[in-house]
This record gives structure tokens, sequence and C-alpha cells, in this order.
């Protein structure tokens, strides 16, 4: 199935229990009187981040969960017993929505951070609960509330550091894989990659962050064009854009159109994403002489300068996702523009 970032579900808790209706039947007592005892609670169902978990794919084979319902209650006083709750694991960064309503009920980010989306009904009294100077052999008992039911939009947001975006084969795959441990394939066609990717990048014990490659962009992929814009809430939460632009066909015109075509779908996209700190990586450096190198940058550092529509890149580094010394150098000026604080 792999990697699945929007479900639907349906949830229900469960009902209370219904009460008792019993009357004491002890030898030598006159007159008993009532002692029918309450139905037990519902049990309530909750959300709770897991950070073990990394898609919603299991909800595609389990789409409906039912919570416990409460036990009747007995004679003597027993109060019947609640239903057990239910807890359901989701992957961090999870956000809950009513269903067809935009209005987002929980984030959950943090590990084991939990919210309750289905309340449990309350148990019926038992008839000892009706008991009065007037009605001294009751015959009332309650029947237990119902339990919520409630159909539920599940969108998860992965939690990263860095976001890579780009046209596709641009280089994001590799240099994803030139800077972790993540194993996103690499082909010479486009759309190699198909869903986002995290990448751990560790400089040393205290030094580590989180780069989350998507799937590549194109025009028109706002409206739908390609794989479309869906996976482009997966870098929502990024602290730093990561832009890689293929610069090995020289062409000052065509790089700086790939360039802009991106931010131009990030614009229609969400114009939030813009105001993140944008670090452009000039991708297979390796593929051109020095001198090209140096005119190619000057160039495309020049317009972006003069593009007024876009605010430009905190840094523009011209690198080679195969060259081991060049990502070196980023992977330490990413970690520094993700964590300024701790330089």
């Amino acid at each position: 199935m792999g990697f699945v970032d929007q479900v639907s579900i349906h949830v229900a808790a469960g009902n209370g229990g219904k009460g008792c209706m019993s009357f004491r039947r002890e030898k030598y007592i006159e007159k008993g009187g009532p002692d029918g005892g309450d139905g037990g609670a519902g049990g309530s169902v909750y959300l709770r981040a897991d950070s073990r978990l990394q898609t919603l794919v299991d909800f595609r084979y389990r789409a409906r969960f039912q919570a416990e319902h409460g036990k009747s209650g007995q004679g003597s006083q027993c109060t019947g017993r609640s239903g057990e709750d239910l807890i359901i694991p989701v992957p961090l960064g999870t956000n809950i929505f009513i269903e067809n309503e935009p209005t987002i009920l929980a984030d959950l980010v943090t590990e084991e951070q939990c919210i309750c989306v289905a309340q449990g009904g309350k148990g019926g009294a038992g008839n000892i609960r009706f008991k009065s100077s007037v009605n001294r052999a009751p015959r009332q008992f309650g029947h237990g509330e119902l339990g919520e039911s409630v159909q539920l939009r599940l969108e998860l947001k992965l939690l990263a550091d860095v976001g890579l975006i780009g046209l596709p084969n641009a280089g994001k795959s590799s240099f994803i894989r030139s800077i972790s441990a993540a194993t996103p394939k690499v082909a010479d066609y486009p759309f190699t990659t198909l869903s986002p990717c995290l990448g751990m990048v560790r400089l040393d014990v205290l030094r580590q962050y989180v780069v989350a490659d998507i799937p590549g962009l194109i025009e028109g992929a706002a409206a739908g064009v390609g794989l479309g814009h869906d996976f482009l809430r997966h870098i929502s939460r990024c602290h730093v854009l990561c832009h890689v632009v293929d610069i090995s066909s020289a062409d000052e015109d065509a790089i700086f159109l790939d360039y802009a075509q991106i931010l131009q779908e990030l614009a229609a996209y969400d114009a939030a994403l813009l105001a993140k700190p944008r670090v452009l990586l000039l991708n297979k450096m390796d593929c051109l002489e020095p001198s090209k190198l140096q005119a190619v940058k000057s160039a495309l550092q020049s317009r972006i300068q003069a593009d007024t529509r876009f605010a430009p890149p905190i840094t523009m580094i011209a690198i080679s996702a195969l060259n081991v010394t060049t990502v070196q150098a980023v992977k330490t000026q990413l970690w520094t523009f993700c964590h300024p604080d701790e330089v």
C-alpha cells in the first residue's frame, strides 16, 4: 500500500449500561425496598500520537472503531462495569478533522499527545435512585445514554526540519541519499519519487535533523497536474526549504525559469510557504567547467535579486549530490539554519 497520508475513519464510543430494577428479598427484613444498581459508563475513543508509526496505512484496512459498551447494573446496588476506553495510535504530525468540516480538532505533534474524539455514554440509573418518601417501590430505571459517534478525516503532515523541493529529476533523491541513510529510488525518468521520504541527518551525537524529500513539482501542480500538490502539506512544518535546481544544461534562462516555476506553485498552494527561509542548491555542478559554473551562478544571482515577486534565498550553493566534499558542507549549513540559536 505504501505511503498513506489521508484517510477517513468512523469512531463510536460505547453506550452506557442499563440501570437495574431490583428489590431486596432477605430473611427477617420485613420491607426490603429497591436495590437496583446503576449501569456502567460506555468507553470513550481517544487518538494518541505514536512516534513508531510513519503513515496512516493501517486505517486503509480498518476504518471503523467501536469502544466497549457499559455493562448493566445488578441487584444489591451493584454498579455495572464501565466499558474500556479505546485508544487509537496515529503518527506524529496527524491533523484531526470532522469529515467535511474545515476546522481542525487537534494537531498531534508530541509523543503520547492525546485527544478524546468520542465520549462514552453515561450509565442508566438503577431503581434505587428513584426512591422517595412518596415512591417507596419505584419501578423506574435508566436505559443509559448513547455514546458519541463521529466520522473523522485524518491528514498527516510529516515532522521535518528541512523540506526538499524542486522539479522532477533535479536531484533531490540523490541529495537525501548522500546526506542520510534514506534510500529513495533514483532513476533517469521523471517522478521516480512517488511519495514523501524522510531522512535523518547526523552530524554528531548532539547535532541531527530530519529532511523530507517530496515528489517533484511541475507547472500546474497546484491545479492537480502531475502528482498534484497534495504532498506539499508535508513541508508546511519545515523550518527551512531546500530548493534543488538542475544546472547541468548551463542555460541561464532555463535555469531561472525552473527556479521561478517552483516558487509559483508554492505561492498557488500556500503563500505562507514562501515566507520560510530558503536555501538554493545548484545541483550537478560537476557537469560544468569552473568558468561556466561561475558565470551561471553570477547570472542567476542577478536575476533572482532583480525578481521582486519572491524573496531571495538566504544562500545559494553549488553542489554535486555525488561529491562528498560539497555535500558535507551543505549538511552543516542546513543544521545552522534549522537551529540558529544553537550555533
